[in-house]
C-alpha cells in the first residue's frame, strides 16, 4: 500500500503543473473578498409574500474587508433583497463580498453568506465517524476518497480541455480509480482483484448502453443541465462535448458499482475461507445469493440519487401540467433516467460476473495461497 499512495500522491502533484499552460482564464472581472458586517446602518425590508422567512427590500452596512489586499478596508455597502437573492445581513455575520475597481474607485457588494464553513464542519464529523469506527481501514478510505476527487479535478477535466476524447479518456482514469481505492482499502488480494474485475466490467457496460442510447436518441454533453454554457466555453477551447455524456454516466454510476462488486467478493472470500472444500458452484451460488440483496438496494439507491437531484425539474413539470409523452421526451429527464437505468444495468451485470471472477481467482492453485 505505501507504494500505491507514494505513486498516486506523485501523479497528483505532477499534474497540476503539467496542465497550468491550458487552464482557462477566469472571467471574473472582479476580486471576491471575505469581510465582516460590522453595522445594519438602516433597513427596509417586507415578508416576501410567497416564500416563508424571507425577505424583500434593501439594506444599508457598513462593513470590512478581511483579505488580500483589501485587508482592514471599511466600506458602505447596499445589500437588495429578493425572492432569489436572500441574503439577509446581520451585524458580526461573515459573508463574501465582490470588489470591482473602475476609474480608480471600488466598488463592493454583498455577494453570498459565507457558506464553506458548515461544509469543513461536516466534512470533519464525516472523517471523524470514519476514523473512529473503520480506524486504520477507515483512513484508508479517506485517502482513496481524496485521490477520487484530485483525479477528476487535476486529471479528468484539464484532458477534457486539452481536447482528449472523453470516452477512452473516462475508461482508463475510471479503472485507475478503482484499481487504486481497492488496493488502498483492501490491499493486494484476489478478493481485491475480482473486485477490480468485476467493477471495470460494469461500468464499461454502463458506459456502452449509454453511448449507445445516447447517439440512438441523438443526445450528447450539451443536452445535460449547463450543457449551452459548456457550448460557450468549448468555442475557446478544445473541449469536445460528444463524449460527455458517457462521463457522467461513468462516474455516476462508478461508486454503486465498485460497492457491489467489493461486496460480493469479500463475502464469497469469507465462504471460501471459512471451508476450501466447497465446490465452485457452491461458491457461485453463495456469491449470487449475496448479490441479489445487494444490487437491489443499490439499484434503488442509484434511481433515488438521480430523481433526488432532479426533484426541482420533476416539480416544475409537474406543476405546469405537462403530459407524460411531453414529460418523458424531455432530453434532460431522458437523460437522468438514463442515468439511473444504465447503472443500475450495470450493478447488476457486475454482480454475477464478480461472483464468477472471485470463484475462478479464489480456487485457483498456486504455491503460496493467499486469497
Amino acid at each position: 500500500m505505501p507504494a500505491v499512495i507514494l505513486i498516486s500522491a506523485a501523479l497528483l502533484l505532477i499534474m497540476p503543473r503539467v496542465w497550468m499552460p491550458i487552464r482557462p482564464a477566469s472571467i471574473f472581472t472582479q476580486d471576491f473578498v471575505q469581510g465582516r458586517v460590522e453595522k445594519v446602518l438602516s433597513e427596509d425590508l417586507t415578508p416576501d409574500p410567497i416564500l416563508q422567512n424571507r425577505f424583500r427590500g434593501t439594506q444599508q452596512l457598513e462593513v470590512r474587508l478581511l483579505d488580500g489586499v483589501y485587508k482592514g478596508q471599511v466600506h458602505e455597502v447596499y445589500n437588495t433583497l429578493s425572492s432569489l437573492h436572500h441574503t439577509r445581513a446581520v451585524a458580526g455575520m461573515k459573508a463574501l463580498f465582490t470588489v470591482r475597481t473602475e476609474n480608480g474607485k471600488q466598488h463592493v457588494w454583498l455577494y453570498n453568506q459565507k457558506r464553506d464553513g458548515y461544509l469543513y464542519i461536516l466534512a470533519g464529523i464525516f472523517c471523524g465517524l470514519l476514523l473512529l469506527l473503520g480506524r486504520w481501514q477507515g483512513f484508508r478510505s479517506i485517502v482513496a476518497l481524496l485521490f477520487t476527487g484530485a483525479v477528476i479535478v487535476t486529471v479528468l477535466i484539464p484532458c477534457l480541455f486539452a481536447g482528449f476524447s472523453p470516452v477512452p479518456i473516462s475508461i482508463l482514469l475510471a479503472g485507475l480509480i478503482t484499481a487504486v481505492s481497492f488496493l488502498l482499502i483492501g490491499g493486494f488480494s484476489r478478493k481485491t482483484t475480482a473486485a477490480i474485475i468485476g467493477t471495470i466490467f460494469g461500468i464499461g457496460l454502463a458506459g456502452a448502453i449509454s453511448l449507445v442510447t445516447g447517439y440512438a436518441a441523438q443526445l450528447s454533453g450539451i443536452n445535460m443541465s449547463g450543457g449551452e454554457q459548456l457550448l460557450n466555453i468549448a468555442r475557446d477551447y478544445r473541449l469536445r462535448l460528444d463524449g460527455l455524456l458517457f462521463t457522467s454516466i461513468l462516474i455516476a454510476s462508478l461508486g454503486a458499482v465498485m460497492d457491489v462488486s467489493m461486496s460480493i467478493a469479500s463475502a464469497m472470500q469469507e465462504i471460501y475461507a471459512a471451508d476450501k472444500s466447497v465446490s465452485k458452484k457452491a461458491l457461485f451460488l453463495s456469491g449470487l445469493a449475496v448479490s441479489k440483496d445487494v444490487t437491489g438496494t443499490m439499484s434503488n439507491t442509484l434511481i433515488l440519487a438521480f430523481t433526488g437531484s432532479s426533484l426541482p425539474t420533476i416539480m416544475m413539470i409537474w406543476g405546469y401540467g405537462m403530459s407524460y409523452r411531453q414529460f418523458t421526451n424531455i432530453p434532460l429527464i431522458v437523460i437522468e433516467l438514463m442515468h439511473g437505468l444504465a447503472g443500475s444495468i450495470g450493478i447488476i451485470a457486475a454482480a454475477p460476473f464478480t461472483a464468477a471472477v472471485a470463484v475462478f481467482l479464489l480456487t485457483e492453485k498456486t504455491s503460496v495461497q493467499k486469497p
